[in-house]
């Protein structure tokens, strides 16, 4: 799936919101300041950029080339980043690390295999964390006439084999039932302003909206978005309260030894 995002690495840095300093924190708290992180799916850095200034070592792993540049060239003065290309079928190539994060790259992989697979290569106390929207979260106020357009386009998501879109089954659940199955959840708050320029850069951030998939299309892709979201909401201005959530997956105490 390396070309899933094709030409949307600019997009996706720029117009994706970050996590928020308290996230991030929260992480770097669980990981430990001499730990090796491994932050699989990294894209860009989002991840990865704010926790290597908390951590010893982050490995940034991605498929998408493009992905790793963008991340290289915001964090250009960060030694403690290792920049990788791989994915989730790679895991047994990638040089040891202590804990795992994945941002909105979880829902892509094969998760129950990723999870057996790094219960394989973590060592004892070694946590499985993602970082995301919460379960609940709300639709963006600019969906609905974001689906007209993409209707109109014909361009529509991607499935992966046991991923979240091809079962419905959510990542805690899949975590519930997997070796990393004592569940820690906190929650963290951010608001954050839209204007129009940044709605349809967000759109371009999107496996289904990338560049590369509109190809020829993609000026009138931007113009028909535009007119869109101005249809909907004139001043072309949006708030959006978003709650990031941290989940912190960790294998189970054993029972205690008899004496």
């Amino acid at each position: 799936m390396e070309d899933l995002f094709g030409g949307a690495a600019p997009y996706y840095a720029k117009y994706r919101s970050g996590h928020g300093d308290p996230a991030i924190e929260h992480l770097a708290m669980t990981f430990g300041a001499g730990a090796t992180a491994l932050d699989l799916g990294c894209g860009p850095g989002t991840v990865a950029i704010p926790l290597a200034r908390r951590v010893r070592e982050v490995l940034a792993v991605d498929p998408d080339a493009e992905m790793l540049a963008e991340g290289r060239r915001l964090a250009a003065r960060a030694e403690n980043i290792r920049w990788l290309r791989g994915d989730s079928t790679t895991l047994d190539r990638l040089p040891p690390f202590d804990h795992v994060v994945m941002g909105r790259s979880f829902h892509w992989m094969d998760r129950r295999a990723v999870l057996a697979e790094l219960d394989r290569l973590l060592p004892p106390g070694g946590v499985v964390a993602l970082v995301g929207p919460t379960r609940a979260g709300e639709e963006q106020p600019w969906e609905p006439a974001m689906r007209r357009v993409r209707d109109a386009f014909g361009v529509n998501t991607f499935t992966a084999s046991n991923s979240y879109q091809a079962t419905g089954e959510h990542h805690d659940d899949v975590l519930a039932r997997s070796p990393f199955s004592d569940l820690d959840r906190a929650h963290y708050e951010v608001r954050i302003g839209y204007d129009l320029e940044a709605v349809i850069g967000l759109q371009l951030s999107y496996s289904y909206t990338a560049p590369a998939r509109l190809g020829d299309r993609l000026d009138a892709f931007r113009e028909a978005a535009r007119r869109a979201l101005l249809a909907s909401c004139p001043a072309g201005r949006w708030e959006l309260v978003t709650v990031t959530e941290v989940l912190v997956a960790r294998r189970p105490s054993g029972p205690p030894r008899s004496p």
